[in-house]
């Protein structure tokens, strides 16, 4: 997870120096506005934006500490040395198509204005979720 980190902890560099850069350029030579007027959607956004990725890349640097050194981590790495086995994959389950389906009713119902039917579009995220994330989840009264 150390790669990564490194991604998007330049990211967040980038992007706070072209805030940086983007909000001066704007103050000195905007031309929408006047002299000493900064074009601020563009500004917030490009901080809005290194934010976002800090929070990802800090996120993936206490991860990387917990898990074990994967193949991606090490300079000299072969292709080889990744295969195997990735992890579990549900075969044939129905909820990423029941969940996709409701946000779906989501955005529809955000696009059309309709607030009863964002509420139930949002029930149905809900419940496609909860489906999906305990598909598999057996408590210890059904042993």
């Amino acid at each position: 997870m150390k790669v990564e980190a490194k991604l998007f902890e330049f990211l967040t560099a980038f992007f706070f120096l072209a805030g940086v850069i983007y909000t001066v350029v704007t103050y000195f030579w905007g031309t929408g506005y006047g002299y000493g007027a900064v074009e601020w959607v563009g500004s917030v956004a490009m901080f809005l934006s290194a934010g976002l990725t800090l929070i990802v890349g800090t996120y993936f640097r206490f991860v990387s500490n917990r898990v074990d050194t994967r193949p991606e981590d090490y300079e000299d790495a072969e292709v080889s040395d990744g295969a195997g086995e990735l992890g579990f994959f549900s075969p044939h389950s129905w909820w990423p198509i029941l969940l996709s389906a409701a946000v779906a009713v989501v955005a529809i119902a955000v696009a059309l204005q309709l607030y009863w039917l964002w509420a139930f579009g949002g029930f149905l995220v809900v419940a496609a979720a909860w489906g999906l994330v305990f598909e598999y989840h057996k408590g210890p009264e059904k042993h």
